[in-house]
C-alpha cells in the first residue's frame, strides 16, 4: 500500500512543524514554496530547502525538487520534497491524500473541498465545511492546536508572542520599501541599539539585548512594515534550531485530523 502522501502548502516555522509531526510518522512530505520564500525562522523552515537547496528540520531532511521524477525518487528515499509551485499545480498529479494549507494568508485559498480527500487549514481565513474539511486553531491558549469540524478559527490578534515581557519590540520590520540586507546571522548574539540589517542602506536596531532567531533571506524584496526578523531575549542559540512549541502543537491537531479518518489512518506506514 502506497505511503500517506500529504502536500502542505507553505514551507514556513508552522506549515515545517506540521511536516515533521507527519513525517515522524511515516508520511510522505511535499512542501510547495514561492520563488523567493518569506520565511523569517529559516533554520525550521522546510522553504530554506529553496534557497539553499537542502536543509534539515532537526533530524528531517528536505531537499529543493524541480521536476516530477525527482520529486517522487525522494519521496521514496523519505526525504521531504520542496517544490517552487505557489499555486500548487502539482496537486494535479501529485494526487495526494491529504492537504494542508500553512501560508496563513488570513483569506479564503483558491481550491476547496474536491482538491484531495481531507483539506486542512491552517488559523483564520478557513471555514470548515465550506473551503475545507477542518481548521486548525493557530492562536495561542486554551484553543490552539483544536481541530474544528465546523466553522473557523480564532481572529488573529496581530501581536506576537510575548517572551520575557517583550512583544512587538521582539519583531524586526523592514522601514521602507526595497531590498533586504543581513548584517549579522541567525544565532548571533546582538545587543540593544546595533544594527543588524538595513534596508537601502536604511538600518534595523535591535530593541534590546538577545539572539538573532530568523531573518528572511538577503535580497529580498520587502515593503514598509513588514517582518523581516525576530530576536529572542532569551539569548540561548540553541532554541533558534528547534520546532516551536505552537507548531508542534498545531502539527498535533493535523495529525488528529487525519488519524480521525479511518481510510487515511491506515495508509500512514504502509499498514
Amino acid at each position: 500500500m502506497t505511503r500517506l502522501r500529504v502536500l502542505i502548502r507553505g514551507g514556513g516555522d508552522l506549515g515545517s512543524g506540521v511536516g515533521v509531526r507527519l513525517y515522524r510518522v511515516g508520511a510522505q512530505i511535499i512542501v510547495t514554496e514561492l520563488p523567493m520564500p518569506l520565511v523569517v525562522r529559516r533554520t525550521v523552515s522546510f522553504a530554506e530547502a529553496v534557497i539553499s537547496g537542502s536543509t534539515f528540520v532537526e533530524e528531517v531532511p528536505a531537499r529543493k525538487a524541480e521536476v516530477k521524477d525527482e520529486v517522487l525518487e525522494m519521496l521514496e528515499k523519505s526525504v521531504v520534497s520542496v517544490v517552487i509551485d505557489p499555486d500548487a499545480e502539482s496537486i494535479h498529479w501529485l494526487k495526494p491524500d491529504v492537504i494542508v494549507d500553512a501560508r496563513l494568508r488570513k483569506s479564503p485559498p483558491e481550491i476547496g473541498l474536491n482538491s484531495a480527500p481531507l483539506v486542512i487549514g491552517l488559523g483564520p481565513g478557513f471555514t470548515a465545511g465550506l473551503n475545507c474539511h477542518a481548521v486548525i486553531e493557530t492562536k495561542r491558549g486554551p484553543t490552539l492546536g483544536r481541530v474544528y469540524w465546523s466553522g473557523t478559527a480564532e481572529v488573529d490578534s496581530g501581536l506576537p508572542e510575548a517572551v520575557n515581557g517583550f512583544v512587538e519590540e521582539r519583531v524586526l520590520r523592514a522601514p521602507k520599501d526595497g531590498f533586504f540586507k543581513p548584517l549579522v546571522r541567525i544565532c548571533d548574539f546582538v545587543s540593544k541599539g546595533q544594527p543588524v540589517a538595513e534596508v537601502d542602506g536604511v538600518p534595523i536596531l535591535a530593541r534590546f539585548d538577545g539572539v538573532i532567531r530568523g531573518m528572511v533571506m538577503e535580497g529580498l524584496p520587502v515593503t514598509s512594515g513588514m517582518k523581516v526578523g525576530d530576536v529572542d531575549p532569551r539569548k540561548d542559540p540553541r532554541l533558534c534550531s528547534l520546532v516551536s512549541d505552537k507548531s508542534l502543537a498545531i502539527g498535533g491537531g493535523v495529525l488528529e485530523a487525519v488519524l480521525s479518518r479511518s481510510d487515511l489512518r491506515k495508509r500512514l506506514c504502509g499498514d
